[in-house]
């Protein structure tokens, strides 16, 4: 069985090691749609749902969700880190989110001959984290970066590369890889130890191209729409408030009934550690008054069931009203983290064994509700 997405295991990714790993790991590795950790996993389904056909090229398999807008996700040993949407109109192509760093962005436009031979001119970045942004840098000056104000200024100041989400992910690179060499030496079994020097390798390829990375800012911004019209296709671009980010951009192809949300949604429970949980909940309100019949979300295959955003909905407030009622009894947000009881959830997102949160998720929450979150 060929091993695919850096030989990384989904299911071990979100039942084993510590939180914080357990979710670096599943961000790092483009096949592991992130779940919340110590929350039960995803709900998303596996690669290459959609509405029409797949298409395997060298690094990314893009699945054709309708005609000419596609669903790009990491098929090889490539670290990707997310998704990314492809529009091909009738003379050129917008790509939504240009990826983890220069390789991956570099890797799908080669790639995208296997779609179509139109060149890219326009990008997205649907929010300034480094696994959706860290591409920008291969495009030339005339190729149109478009990202909400909020996302551009993160990017132009250096947070897409810094600060606790960079750190969480990325900075614990080099010990883990160091970890992976010692439990590399103690395994005797030859099928895991190929696993583990598959995603060892990946991990190393990876670090050796984060130093390529200068993380560039996009060139044309919105503050709450923007439309472009290209052919006979009409894109929009919305910003519905803050939710993962501050600055989370909705592309939205209103005639052909799709959207594509960047890490607003995923295929379970999204990263949190920069969020503003209880504006995420008013902003999905807004994203379910569109008309649209298929979600390409930020991590994890595409999808059609709109009751999954209640269940998002449901679960951010869940966590947002008990944070605050611990938050007031001056209990802290490590045992917070412990106390919380979200197993109400657990049919909806894969499983919520026993109560608590995650801790990063909580922290931020308290951030807020402290006035100190940045």
């Amino acid at each position: 069985m060929r091993s695919r997405r850096s030989g990384f295991s989904w299911r071990r990714c979100n039942r084993s090691g510590s939180q914080a790993g357990i979710f670096a790991a599943a961000w790092l590795f483009a096949g592991c749609a992130p779940a919340d950790p110590g929350s039960g996993g995803g709900e998303g389904g596996g690669a290459g749902a959609g509405g029409g056909a797949t298409i395997e090229a060298v690094h990314f398999q893009f699945t054709e969700v309708v005609p000419g807008v596609y669903h790009a996700q990491g098929a090889s040993d490539l670290v990707v880190g997310s998704n990314a949407g492809v529009v091909v109109n009738e003379e050129d192509v917008l790509l939504v989110d240009s990826h983890i760093s220069p390789a991956a962005a570099n890797a799908l436009i080669e790639d995208l001959r296997s779609i179509t031979d139109r060149p890219v001119r326009y990008a997205a970045n649907t929010h300034w984290h480094f696994d959706h942004a860290h591409g920008n840098q291969v495009y030339p000056p005339d190729v149109e970066i478009i990202s909400h104000e909020a996302t551009r200024a993160a990017i132009a100041e250096g947070r897409s590369n810094s600060g606790r989400s960079y750190e969480l992910f990325v900075g614990a690179i080099p010990g883990r890889i160091e970890r992976m060499e010692a439990t590399l030496d103690t395994l005797t079994d030859a099928e895991a130890r190929a696993e583990l020097e598959a995603t060892l390798e990946a991990q190393r390829t990876y670090y050796a191209q984060l130093q390529e990375v200068v993380p560039t800012a996009p060139n044309t911004t919105l503050s709450e729409r923007l439309t472009l019209y290209r052919g006979g296709r009409e894109i929009q671009f919305h910003f519905f408030g803050r939710a993962h980010t501050d600055g989370d951009v909705i592309v939205y192809l209103p005639d052909d009934r799709v959207i594509i949300t960047g890490d607003m949604l995923v295929g379970g429970l999204p990263y949190m550690g920069d969020g503003y949980v209880d504006e995420w909940v008013e902003a999905l309100d807004r994203v379910k008054a569109l008309d649209f019949d298929w979600i390409i979300p930020g991590h994890g295959a595409p999808y059609q069931e709109r009751e999954r955003i209640d269940h998002l909905q449901a679960y951010l407030q869940d966590l947002w009203d008990q944070s605050v009622a611990l938050h007031g009894q001056g209990v802290s947000a490590e045992d917070a983290a412990a106390r919380i009881d979200l197993t109400a959830h657990a049919e909806n997102f894969g499983g919520i064994p026993s109560p608590g949160a995650n801790p990063v998720a909580v922290l931020r929450i308290f951030e807020l509700l402290d006035g100190t979150a940045n």
